[in-house]
Formats: structure tokens, sequence, C-alpha cells
């Protein structure tokens, strides 16, 4: 299955759990704006913002996401700058 920017925009607002002991995520916003030069890739970049609490970072790798408690998808996640002292933002890029 191709994942694109519509697959996920349903999740917006829900959680995504990497595992019992990690923190957990929510999608705040799927940014799926047109990129020059992508025209007739056979899918569109997109990426995903994911946010989670200040206190406890997930740190950038590969993890098998539980999403909403019943989808499931393996996701590259990176923590990102976060300049505001109540969350950790996270970013998911699909090229």
């Amino acid at each position: 299955m191709t994942l694109t920017a519509e697959t996920f925009t349903p999740f917006i607002g829900k959680s995504f759990q990497a595992g019992p002991e990690a923190p957990t995520l929510t999608l705040v916003e799927v940014d799926a704006t047109q990129r020059p030069g992508w025209e007739h890739a056979p899918r569109q970049p997109f990426s995903l913002i994911l946010r989670g609490a200040r206190d406890t970072v997930l740190p950038e790798g590969t993890y098998e996401f539980t999403v909403d408690g019943r989808h499931q998808f393996e996701l590259h996640v990176a923590p990102v700058h976060t300049p505001m002292q109540t969350h950790q933002d996270y970013q998911i890029v699909f090229n």
C-alpha cells in the first residue's frame, strides 16, 4: 500500500503510540504542499507533524506506530526544534 497525505488526514487529532513505554504523540498537521518538480512522481511528497509532551522526548528512529488503537504504520520520526516550552514536535517526511 502506498501511503499518501490522504491516508493520514483522518488521523488528525488521533494518538500515535510507538509502544507501551514510549510517549504518546498526537497528529496535528498533514502538510501536502505541492513541490515543484514532483508533478509526475508516483506519490506527491508530504509530511506529518506530531506533538508530544515536552518532558519525554521520543528519540529519532523507525517505530511501529499504533494509531487510534487499531491501525499500524512503520514510520521514521524525528524530533524537531520546538521553541514552545509546552510541548515537543516531531516530523515524519515522505518523499
